[in-house]
């Protein structure tokens, strides 16, 4: 497997790892998009553990509006961090 393989499966394990916790196994509650986002992304987002902050995430995610995060609609999220990522490597 590649590096950037090895790495996007990482991505789909992750997702998995706080998916399958409640309801279906394969979308984000609210509740476990949250603890995703505090336990794997503190460094990258600002106000993770801010209510208001999760709130607006998910509400942008939840393009379907049905209360779950599927993971099509999480790769938006990671899109966004991975440009935001870019743009600050250059910068530093």
């Amino acid at each position: 497997m590649t590096k950037l393989e090895d790495h996007l499966e990482g991505i789909i394990n992750v997702f998995h790892q706080y998916s399958a916790r409640v309801g279906d196994f394969d979308t984000l509650t609210k509740s476990e998009l949250k603890r995703l986002i505090t336990k794997e992304l503190s460094n990258t987002l600002k106000n993770t553990k801010d209510q208001a902050t999760i709130d607006k995430i998910f509400q942008e995610l939840d393009v379907d509006q049905n209360g779950q995060v599927t993971f099509n609609e999480f790769i938006a999220l990671v899109a966004r961090v991975l440009a935001t990522a870019h743009v600050n490597i250059h910068t530093e």
